[in-house]
């Protein structure tokens, strides 16, 4: 099987293609959508668009100054964390999942999911570089951390076996060994499931630490495009949510995939959860913060677990409560919060979002 960036040969119905492993996608078309789920995710992603310069962090230099010692630790900590993980992110998706789509509106998904990241990434150097007097320092120091090159391992793993196998479609033996067709689609459903791991639990000690510290009203500017983020990264995970519930549906491979995996599936969050965990502890290991201590972000880690396994299908495995940090709701949701223009800037604005929340029975009764 050889893939081209256009094969004028495919003329097959797109709608019936498999999102993945079936024909490559030839004309970019979205007249008609197999699954119009992504297109809503594509619209909701670009009307979120933002730029990191939009949000002032000049006070976050003064904020950084007055912190203690250990929470200097945990804020720079933090940082070099989430920009190996965005480092990770903002090329895999398009590396390891472009070259097998098979439908359009899945493929420019990807592409918008992918540059999002990018975004993400260029905050952190945007924060750096107003809060710290040698930016280079921070990057420069990031790999010597062990946490953050364990969980960036763990992370690149099952993207490099996907994309490992992806380059056995070069090879005529492939379209005549069910069992290799079987494997890279084995592949292609623990990398999404390691995905959708990493964005909706990896993040979020250091998305709770940054809130904390602008619940003390320090380095709000930060905490901000924090909130940006966080609100991206869960269109992103809304977007491997309905992949992992499409596809049994899509190909009766993935079927017997899931049931397959499914141990091996809870492993990776029960494992997440684990390195989170001792994220937590690295980060207290000189003292807490007001609001914040290595227990309650365990508690915490353990509830979204739980409720990430949940939406994926797996049981739950901790025993939990309520929300333990019920306060980061109003960051997570973004629009709950409500800041006067005078005060602060506006970081939960939508551009070229709509609502459709009028029906035919709003206009009954009205005539012109």
């Amino acid at each position: 099987m050889t893939y081209s960036v256009f094969d004028s040969t495919n003329k097959r119905d797109f709608v019936t293609a498999k999102c993945f492993l079936d024909n490559p996608v030839t004309i970019a078309r979205y007249d008609r959508q197999k699954y119009p789920i992504f297109e809503k995710l594509i619209k909701q992603q670009l009307g979120f668009f933002w730029q990191p310069e939009e949000v002032e962090v000049i006070k976050d230099a003064k904020d950084f100054k007055s912190l203690s010692e250990h929470e200097q630790h945990i804020f720079t900590s933090n940082l070099k964390r989430q920009i190996l993980l965005d480092s990770v992110q903002g090329r895999s998706p398009n590396v390891a999942f472009l070259p097998i789509v098979s439908i359009p509106e899945l493929e420019t998904w990807i592409q918008t999911w992918a540059f999002s990241e990018t975004i993400h990434s260029r905050s952190y150097s945007h924060i750096i570089r107003n809060v710290y007097p040698d930016p280079s320092a921070v990057f420069d120091a990031m790999m010597n951390i062990q946490e953050i090159v364990d969980c960036a391992s763990d992370i690149s793993k099952y993207y490099d076996q996907l994309i490992s196998m992806n380059s056995a479609l070069s090879y005529d033996n492939y379209v005549s060994s069910p069992f290799l067709e079987y494997d890279h689609k084995k592949a292609l459903w623990l990398s999404l499931m390691s995905v959708n791991i990493l964005e909706g639990i990896r993040f979020y000690v250091s998305f709770a630490c940054s809130w904390a510290f602008a619940e003390l009203k320090k380095m709000e500017g930060n905490a901000k495009i924090i909130k940006l983020i966080c609100r991206d990264e869960n269109l992103h995970l809304a977007g491997t949510q309905h992949l992992l519930k499409i596809l049994p549906q899509d190909d009766p491979n993935f079927v017997a995939i899931r049931d397959e995996t499914k141990d091996e599936c809870i492993k990776m969050f029960l494992d997440a959860a684990n390195q989170e965990k001792a994220w937590a502890e690295y980060l207290f290991k000189d003292g807490s913060m007001i609001g914040l201590n290595n227990d309650l972000l365990c508690d915490y880690v353990e509830w979204i677990t739980n409720r990430r396994l949940q939406a994926v299908g797996l049981p739950i495995q901790f025993k939990t409560g309520s929300n333990p940090l019920p306060w980061t709701q109003k960051w997570i949701s973004g629009g709950e919060v409500q800041v006067a223009p005078q005060e602060t800037q506006i970081t939960s604005y939508i551009v070229g979002g709509v609502k459709k929340d009028v029906s035919v029975e709003t206009l009954k009764g009205m005539s012109l």
